[in-house]
């Protein structure tokens, strides 16, 4: 990929962005070999890569947090760097194209027409619809007789546009979620009061991190000084909060059709973020026993939180339990004598626990090969994966999958990594049972009590390259491997079934509207 030359204006650009040529020139590779599909051996199901925990095992997972997972150093990640763009997406390309027509509804037609009709008639029901009826009224205009003329162009502007609220622009996180009695809480909130039920410790501390976007991490600051005092004191915690961004270096550039380096109209490269794969360079930088992995939208309104956070409790409890084995096993191997029984207990567990398998030349090599490789094969971080029963909803799923080696593990795969023009492969995929609600348990911690280096089990091969565009540009954009993907596809791995209802993501503003997100009627 040397063939491309870049001037000195590309290098110093590459220079600011903390990149090397040779980086950026592995990038290139990336773009003109293709991402490599994901190969699929079977869908995870219920006993075969998915546990399903009985009452009795629950209620020791329970006891197991609450006894030592309340002394653990416990953390709460958000990835929360997302606008609510996509959110109000429908919303704006009505917006837009209302303003091209009679500025009535009864010009709209298609699918975007009834997710509009199903917001205004939905309207009342919002957390942010006393919000949005104080904007309209500082111009004099009345939310109510505007809905009930059916007239929305008012309402959107007062909602979508800088002007006025802005929703359309602002963090996914600081828009208002959920209504209660006497106030609105955000996704931001709604995580707090979460993490207040399971990220404490026993000393009343409570962590979060959460990975917002430059132009955002202002706001937040300011929201949560305004908030902060309030909550302490209505949840009895003191909460430790912090922020970071995406780096730098984690952005990668585009190209365009032919593959060739994206350049904008004034000649310089584009460079995009990296997606949230390049978050684990954020995990990588936390210093806890126990790292709870929770996407910003995924919040139910209150009175549906005991639950999740049982389950949550539920998740750590199990974790706890695994690792526990996991780091007196590897004191063994460490301390030796090896003894066939001890390796096949071992070998037993990386089969039952962690859906491992040793290659046929382990099973049959020396004890002290054997015993080399067990030590490799258990001394990496460790994620336990809440797994839902599928509902039909985009994205991605648990499934058994196949190296170049043939060797099979448990990844969490997205559509866009599997071949859906290949008949079998499409046929497994038809087959899931189980979804990925993004609702992981994490341990970045060794035997020892080292943290690991988390880049070190990032399967970097496992990009994504979507279609992009830029200023009405088609061009071809760069992913890094998925924070739940493949930046963790070396990662021990446990699948665990979790009840709909801990799954609550608000992908549309209408989303909102569902019972989980809406006050007792």
């Amino acid at each position: 990929m040397n063939q491309f030359n870049f001037n000195k204006n590309d290098i110093d650009q590459i220079k600011e962005n903390g990149l090397t040529r040779e980086k950026i020139y592995s990038q290139l590779s990336l773009f003109h070999r293709g991402t490599p599909f994901v190969k699929l051996d079977r869908p995870c199901s219920v006993d075969d890569g998915i546990k399903r925990l009985s009452n009795n095992v629950a209620k020791q997972c329970l006891h197991l947090y609450e006894t030592r997972g309340i002394k653990k150093k416990k953390i709460k990640f958000v990835p929360a760097s997302g606008a609510a763009t996509r959110m109000f997406k429908k919303l704006i390309l009505a917006y837009h194209a209302l303003q091209t027509n009679d500025h009535s509804s009864a010009a709209m037609a298609g699918p975007v027409d009834g997710d509009l009709l199903f917001f205004m008639h939905n309207c009342r029901r919002f957390a942010f619809y006393e919000e949005l009826q104080a904007s309209l009224s500082e111009e004099g205009l009345s939310l109510d007789t505007l809905l009930a003329a059916q007239n929305p162009v008012k309402i959107l502007r007062h909602l979508l546009t800088e002007k006025n609220l802005n929703y359309a622009m602002l963090p996914k996180g600081l828009i208002k979620f959920h209504a209660y009695e006497n106030h609105t809480r955000t996704a931001f909130e709604e995580h707090l009061v979460e993490a207040g039920g399971y990220a404490r410790t026993d000393d009343n501390k409570c962590k979060l991190h959460f990975t917002v976007s430059p132009h955002h991490r202002q706001k937040f600051l300011a929201f949560l000084q305004d908030i902060q005092p309030d909550y302490e004191t209505q949840l009895g915690t003191n909460f430790d909060v912090s922020f970071s961004t995406q780096k730098m270096n984690t952005n990668t550039i585009a190209v365009d059709s032919q593959n060739r380096p994206f350049r904008l109209s004034d000649g310089r490269l584009l460079f995009r973020p990296g997606g949230h794969g390049a978050l684990i360079n954020n995990l990588n930088q936390l210093d806890g026993d126990i790292i709870f992995i929770k996407n910003i939208d995924n919040v139910a309104h209150g009175r549906f939180m005991d639950e999740t956070i049982e389950w949550k409790k539920i998740l750590c409890g199990y974790f706890i339990q695994l690792q526990q084995q996991i780091f007196i096993f590897l004191d063994q191997l460490h301390q030796g004598p090896m003894t066939d029984s001890l390796l096949a207990e071992i070998t037993g567990f990386l089969k039952t626990e962690l859906s491992c398998r040793l290659p046929e030349s382990v099973e049959a090599a020396p004890v002290g090969e054997k015993q080399k490789h067990l030590i490799q094969r258990l001394d990496r971080p460790l994620r336990v994966c809440g797994m839902v029963p599928n509902t039909g909803e985009p994205g991605g799923g648990p499934f058994w999958t196949k190296d170049n080696k043939n060797n099979i593990s448990l990844q969490i795969v997205e559509t866009s990594q599997i071949d859906t023009n290949d008949k079998q492969q499409r046929s497994i995929l038809n087959r899931l049972t189980h979804f990925n609600p993004v609702d992981l348990v994490c341990g970045i911690r060794n035997w020892r009590g080292e943290l690991f280096d988390l880049s070190e089990y990032v399967d970097h091969q496992a990009v994504f390259i979507p279609n992009k565009s830029e200023n009405g540009r088609a061009l071809k954009a760069l992913e890094l491997p998925g924070l739940w993907n493949g930046a963790m596809a070396f990662w021990n791995t446990a699948f665990v079934e979790v009840p709909e209802i801990t799954f609550n993501p608000v992908k549309e503003v209408n989303d909102l509207l569902h019972k989980h997100h809406q006050p007792a009627s």
